[in-house]
């Protein structure tokens, strides 16, 4: 395992090979101090035995995937399923793969690029996917890109899991958090969803406008409704710090661990899109480049 690191005077990325791990990022609290803000692992090995996907990418679907697999024409793919549910690209998602270093630039607008390639039915998945997975900072901005091409249609849905934690506290219930989202994807027991999408106003889940999550806790697929690719931000009065996240993507899974305090930020296609009709479309065919793109920017509140 490799363990790469770009920096400008705003920010610090560390990453590793292994499933493009985002291992650090480093920003400055309202006291000056360098906080790392993704909750993390020391030693890079330990990453070998995770098990919840610690800044990892996530592929080749995000989230969940119903009914055993999924059909392209008249082919049906079957998927590993746990009670009923793909999560995460399998057994062994892209988060579990040796990554290739494509290109590390340390400019004053440094960039570190991944790339891998995905085996025709790797994991029950058609297509030989090639992946490129770039981190840029810029400014005070960490730019995460994930692009993809096939050579025969196929299903994409990438993400990053980063779990973003802006102080030490031992919960997150006193942090701000604003989304950019006014309606989310009703789910079932195993949070699959069900086709439906209700509005969040009335709902503990109504965070149009900021507010503490005090107690909420979430596993929840939100639809990002804003024009100008706004998701949320969240702020800790605590460090200081505030995250705002932009995207190109249709949807945002924010997620909070009931095991320690953190908050998911995954941009991405609707959760089980391959098997409802009426989901942004998840397919990807030959000619044509996925592209998700995530922007996170990092500032203190005064």
């Amino acid at each position: 395992m490799k363990q790469f690191t770009i920096k400008n005077t705003e920010l610090s990325l560390t990453a590793l090979d292994y499933g493009a791990v985002i291992q650090k990022l480093m920003f400055r609290d309202k006291n000056g101090n360098w906080r790392n803000l993704v909750a993390s692992l020391k030693d890079p090995e330990e990453y070998f035995s995770d098990k919840i996907s610690l800044g990892a990418t996530v592929g080749r679907f995000a989230g969940r995937i119903s009914s055993g697999g999924f059909r392209i024409g008249n082919e049906h793919y079957k998927l590993f399923t746990e009670n009923g549910v793909h999560l995460h690209g399998g057994k062994a998602g892209f988060g579990k793969k040796i990554w290739k270093v494509d290109k590390l630039d340390q400019s004053d607008c440094p960039s570190l690029q991944f790339s891998y390639l995905s085996r025709h039915l790797e994991e029950g998945y058609p297509g030989e996917l090639k992946v490129i997975i770039r981190y840029t900072l810029k400014n005070n901005t960490l730019i995460i890109e994930h692009e993809a091409i096939t050579d025969r249609p196929t299903i994409v849905n990438l993400t990053n899991h980063s779990y973003f934690r802006l102080d030490d506290r031992p919960d997150i219930d006193h942090y701000h958090l604003q989304l950019g989202c006014d309606t989310m994807l009703e789910t079932d027991d195993k949070l699959m969803p069900t086709g439906k999408l209700i509005p969040t106003v009335g709902t503990d889940l109504d965070f149009r406008k900021v507010k503490k999550i005090r107690q909420v806790r979430m596993d929840t697929p939100f639809v990002c409704s804003s024009d100008n690719g706004y998701v949320g931000e969240v702020y800790s009065d605590t460090s200081g710090i505030r995250m705002r996240v932009t995207s190109n993507q249709p949807a945002v899974v924010v997620y909070t661990p009931p095991a320690f305090a953190a908050i998911c930020f995954e941009t991405q296609n609707y959760p089980d899109a391959p098997n409802i009709d009426t989901f942004p479309s998840s397919l990807l065919k030959p000619g044509e480049t996925y592209l998700n793109k995530a922007l996170f920017e990092f500032d203190l509140v005064t």
